[in-house]
C-alpha cells in the first residue's frame, strides 16, 4: 500500500472503498454535492488542510470538477493537492449504465492509474529535481495554450496526452504542470500537437 501523510478527499463511499485497498491514510467521503451544505464536514476538511494537508481526488466529469472547486474554496487557507484521474470511457460493474458523461469514476479506475495520479500531484515534490523555470501564465500564452483561436483544442490535446482530464481549470493546470512537466518538455509536447511557440496559436 502507498502510505500518505495527507488526508484524501473523495466523492462517495465506493471511491473510499476502492482507495482503502490502495493507500494507507485517512480518507474522507463528502457524499457528492452534499458538501455544498454539510458545514460540519466542511469544517473537518478545513482543519485537515491546515494540519496534515489534503489531496482532492474526484471523478473527471463536470460534476466532479464542481465538487473539487467547492473543496478548494473550503480549504483555501490550507495545503491542497489535486490528484486527477484521466477521462476513461466505461461503466462500473455495479452500475446498469454509464454515467451521464460516460466516464469511469474513481471507483472504476485501475489501481496503477490511481497511484500514478497521486504521484503526479506534488506530494513528493521535495524528492524531485526542481525545475529551472517555473511554468507561468505567460508561458501558457506563448505556447498557444491560452489566448489563441484554437487554444482550447491544443490545451485539450496536451492534457489528454498527459492522462489528465480536459476540463481542468487554467489555474489548476499550472499547479499540476509545476510537478509533472518541465517547460522544455511542455514546449516539445505543444510542438507535437501543432502549437505555435512564438505566441498564440496558428
Amino acid at each position: 500500500m502507498l502510505k500518505l501523510n495527507q488526508a484524501v478527499i473523495v466523492e462517495g463511499r465506493y471511491d473510499k472503498n476502492k482507495l482503502s485497498s490502495i493507500i494507507d491514510t485517512l480518507i474522507i467521503e463528502v457524499n457528492g454535492f452534499q458538501i455544498f451544505k454539510d458545514k460540519e464536514k466542511a469544517q473537518i476538511i478545513k482543519i485537515l488542510a491546515k494540519t496534515c494537508g489534503i489531496i482532492i481526488m474526484t471523478d473527471s466529469d463536470n460534476a466532479g470538477m464542481m465538487i473539487r472547486n467547492k473543496l478548494s474554496q473550503i480549504a483555501t487557507d490550507g495545503n491542497i493537492y489535486h490528484a486527477y484521474i484521466p477521462q476513461i470511457l466505461g461503466k462500473e460493474r455495479r452500475k446498469t449504465k454509464p454515467s451521464a458523461e460516460g466516464y469511469l469514476g474513481v471507483e472504476g479506475i485501475e489501481k496503477q492509474i490511481i497511484i500514478d495520479s497521486l504521484l503526479k500531484c506534488g506530494i513528493f515534490a521535495d524528492n524531485t529535481t526542481a525545475q529551472s523555470h517555473k511554468i507561468t501564465n505567460y508561458d501558457l500564452y506563448s505556447l498557444g495554450l491560452t489566448g489563441g483561436e484554437n487554444s482550447a483544442i491544443l490545451r485539450r490535446n496536451v492534457l489528454k496526452t498527459l492522462n489528465l482530464p480536459d476540463n481542468i481549470s487554467k489555474n489548476n493546470m499550472l499547479k499540476i504542470f509545476e510537478h509533472l512537466i518541465t517547460l522544455d518538455e511542455l514546449k516539445e509536447l505543444c510542438k507535437k500537437q501543432g502549437g505555435n511557440i512564438n505566441g498564440g496559436q496558428s
